[in-house]
């Protein structure tokens, strides 16, 4: 079954909210320790002359993220095809999506949209942990982002637009986490 063009712009840009760390069964699930989990940034290194060095710039939000996509698309190699929820744990709201899909929807349409970094929402370490108020609040505007959706689709007498009339988080936020500091 085809998701329909709102499903699919939903989740393109509700990115910003709930990827998850891997989550395969045991036996499919690769070993990985804190210390091969990518960093936002390298830890400064001792100078080996007498001169100083200059101090790396930090890391974009985009690096950042893209260090967690490449470690996590190395994590579900040959399973980017299955549903999310079989291969990363507690999703919520991309049940059916397939998991590499979810990566480039955070990555690409949550992070841009709200201007942040993976970190933002997600505990480093554990994805799946709803610890932070950002990823359970990105939920619940995911909710909300749905509902006007399928509101718009009833509209009688809006302008005809051949991609149909949607929103998406970058409607209100414009790349800010506050939308209401975001030049409108």
């Amino acid at each position: 079954m085809k998701p329909s063009l709102g499903a699919t712009l939903l989740a393109i840009l509700i990115i910003s909210i709930g990827a998850a760390r891997t989550a395969r069964p045991a036996a499919q699930q690769s070993a990985t320790t804190p210390a091969q989990q990518p960093t936002a940034t390298q830890p400064p290194q001792p100078a080996t002359t007498q001169t100083a060095t200059p101090a790396a710039a930090p890391a974009s939000n985009q690096e950042i993220n893209d260090a967690f996509v490449q470690d996590l698309r190395r994590q579900i190699a040959s399973h980017e095809q299955e549903p999310a929820e079989q291969v990363f744990k507690n999703i919520q709201i991309f049940k059916g999506v397939p998991a590499g899909r979810l990566l480039l929807i955070m990555n690409r349409g949550y992070s841009h949209a709200l201007g942040v970094n993976c970190k933002h929402c997600h505990v480093e370490q554990d994805f799946s942990k709803d610890d932070k108020r950002p990823k359970r609040a990105a939920r619940e505007m995911a909710a909300m982002h749905r509902s006007i959706n399928e509101q718009l689709k009833t509209m009688k007498n809006l302008e005809p637009s051949p991609q149909g009339h949607v929103i998406n988080c970058s409607t209100c936020h414009r790349g800010a986490i506050d939308p209401m500091a975001s030049d409108h």
